[in-house]
């Protein structure tokens, strides 16, 4: 292994592990805001409770992810500065508009959200969510225009070797960026919908279990009340039924959506990048048909040598590529030539690559990770959107099954779509090499660079290696309280995440105690929310 490989795996580790924490801060923003608009028109119980339990899981994955997120910044200028250097005419404008614009409103408002309670007018607490929410989704777009120009630059002239943006709104609107964006926000609502639908199903399942709640012969719910346990009442039941129900029907909208947007994504990417669309289906030869299953060495050989597929849907590949099923897919046998004439078989004899100059070009990503990655996907994907369908036909009688199986199912099902995320995040990055930029083939040629050539040249091998050991284990560190904490307030329930609201005052009438106003909110401790 050389600098190169080092670095790759520091970004790749550093920002697939980010990644895990960004959909779910997307997805389960708007959910709250749905709850919490809901308390604000009808001051209903039930939805305050879900505000605070759901708000609680948001804020601490928030700041691991803002925590994890900060090394990204860092990075580009220490182990990849020739391709910061190279990109950076282009990246300055969204990335700038990003810290400066979308995360200022995200975390002010979030931060006025969280000290607002009982403390600012109801509606303009909402209206602090609201914003705090729409600034994540603004800060993901600029986010995702940098990233999708890397996948398809536009709007830039080349100028000394190097491109200078000339059109921001072409940067701004970019046909990949569009797509790439809403199919992340759709996929992060997948993901906040299966997280919802799984921590529901356990404490609706934990209520069977200890008698609370019963079923007549329809099979239908007798909602009960444990006194002695804090929390454990009928306003407890309506939390976590109408949460599931939330999540479930989420999950599917999102998936949905997801499909759609995929499909679209598909047919750009067979515009723009054929040879990912090839890698992905191991296609070695040009055809119209889908591999479900290919044998041979779909792997890190980069090379077609014994590809077989094995279970083929005929012209499946052609409708994902073109919306049509009799046109001819490139394989990778075709496209190699192409790309060689294209851009050469070396790395480029020019001072922009320094070093790097002369070393060789490998034009097919490794199969293995595009080929898995791009089905790990879709399946993931589908399971999930599955198991929220089979999840609302169940519960449509007001509980869950007694089956622990079945909860058990329900709480692993949580991880479906985040895998999903990743592996189809993996499967865009990778599926791009060797290319950290790849060239527009409509575009100006000369805008593209190669991964060679973007890593700082002045970094030794062991000065990233000790980098990528020490990130390794301070992540895996956040990892344990990320998931500690979350696993603490999720299973405590509503009484762990918002104990102020069942204080009690001398008449013991809960939420109105001394501390407390009508809503049910300590007025003595700005950071009770927070704890």
């Amino acid at each position: 292994m050389d600098a190169l490989d080092i670095a790759r795996w520091q970004f790749g580790i550093t920002t697939v592990y980010h990644f895990l924490l960004v959909p779910l801060t997307l997805g389960l923003g708007p959910t709250l805001v749905i709850m919490q608009t809901m308390w604000v028109r009808t001051g209903n119980e039930r939805y305050l409770r879900m505000v605070k339990f759901w708000g609680k899981l948001y804020l601490i994955n928030f700041i691991l992810g803002v925590a994890t997120g900060l090394v990204q910044e860092f990075q580009f200028g220490m182990a990849w500065s020739e391709y910061s250097r190279f990109v950076g005419d282009v990246f300055g404008a969204p990335l700038a508009m990003e810290g400066l614009l979308a995360f200022f409103f995200e975390s002010t408002f979030l931060g006025l959200w969280i000290f607002g309670w009982n403390r600012l007018p109801k509606r303009i607490h909402l209206a602090c969510l609201w914003i705090a929410v729409a600034g994540s989704w603004v800060s993901a777009f600029f986010i995702i225009v940098a990233n999708s120009w890397m996948q398809h630059p536009v709007g830039v002239a080349l100028q000394n070797g190097r491109p200078v943006m000339n059109d921001i709104w072409a940067v701004l609107t970019n046909n990949t960026a569009l797509l790439a964006y809403s199919h992340t926000i759709f996929g992060s609502l997948a993901v906040a919908g299966g997280f919802l639908l799984g921590i529901a199903w356990y404490h609706l399942w934990q209520r069977r279990r200890d008698g609370i709640d019963t079923v007549d012969a329809d099979k239908r719910v007798i909602v009960g009340e444990a006194r002695e346990i804090v929390g454990r009442d009928k306003a407890d039941h309506r939390v976590w039924i109408t949460s599931l129900r939330i999540g479930a029907v989420v999950a599917i909208v999102g998936f949905a959506a997801v499909a759609v947007t995929g499909d679209m994504q598909a047919k750009l990417m067979f515009e723009q990048q054929p040879m990912k669309m090839a890698a992905a289906e191991a296609a070695c030869q040009t055809g119209t048909s889908f591999s479900v299953l290919t044998i041979g060495d779909v792997g890190a050989t980069q090379n077609c040598d014994n590809v077989v597929g094995v279970i083929e849907i005929p012209g499946l590949l052609s409708f994902l590529a073109t919306g049509t099923f009799d046109t001819q897919v490139k394989g990778v046998n075709d496209l190699l030539p192409e790309y060689q004439a294209k851009y050469g078989t070396t790395i480029p004899d020019s001072p922009v690559y320094g070093a790097q100059a002369g070393q060789s070009i490998q034009y097919v990503p490794v199969m293995q990770v595009t080929y898995w990655g791009f089905r790990l996907m879709i399946g993931f994907g589908i399971l999930a959107a599955f198991a929220a369908l089979v999840a609302l036909w169940l519960t449509r009688k007001g509980t869950v099954p007694e089956s622990k199986w079945l909860m058990r199912l329900a709480v692993f099902g949580i991880l479906a779509p985040f895998a999903a995320n990743a592996a189809g995040w993996v499967f865009t990055e990778m599926g791009r090499q060797p290319f950290v930029v790849a060239p527009n083939p409509t575009g100006i040629d000369g805008v593209f660079m190669f991964t060679q050539a973007a890593v700082s040249p002045g970094v030794s091998l062991g000065e990233l290696l000790f980098s990528v050991i020490t990130l390794t284990v301070v992540y895996a560190a956040l990892l344990v309280v990320e998931v500690r904490l979350l696993f603490k307030y999720a299973r405590g329930g509503v009484a762990a995440a918002a104990p102020e609201l069942f204080e009690h005052d001398h008449d013991g009438d809960p939420g109105a105690g001394p501390g407390h106003d009508a809503d049910g909110d300590r007025s003595g401790d700005v950071l009770a929310f927070a704890y």
